[in-house]
């Protein structure tokens, strides 16, 4: 998995490529939130449109990275899902935890 940090205002947007798997997926997109959350961002974006893959290591790692920015009085928003990973996050319930958006725009506007 790779990832990009784009900053807006004070919205971090964290630009996810690859496979969010077991391993080195989950441990990359825990290192990238915990880089961002230091820098002191509230408001953080996943975007997901790149994201091939997600398995169940993967979910249980954004349901981490949630659990880390509302504990921080942040807000976590995912954007631009596949229709496999929204389909996962239907089928393990985890659709009415995230926040999650079509677009970056959207998300943006809703903080």
């Amino acid at each position: 998995m790779k990832a990009v940090l784009e900053e807006r205002d004070d919205v971090a947007i964290l630009k996810l490529h690859g496979k969010i798997t077991i391993g080195e997926g989950d441990v990359m997109l825990r290192k990238h939130l915990d880089e961002i959350v230091e820098r002191g961002f509230k408001k953080i974006i996943f975007d997901l449109k790149d994201v091939s893959y997600m398995d169940s290591s993967g979910v249980g790692e954004l349901v981490a990275c949630y659990t880390t920015v509302t504990n921080r009085d942040g807000q976590l928003r995912l954007t631009n899902l596949k229709s496999k990973i929204y389909g996962l996050l239907q089928l393990t319930a985890l659709i009415t935890v995230f926040q999650i958006y079509d677009s970056n725009e959207d998300a943006l506007q809703s903080f």
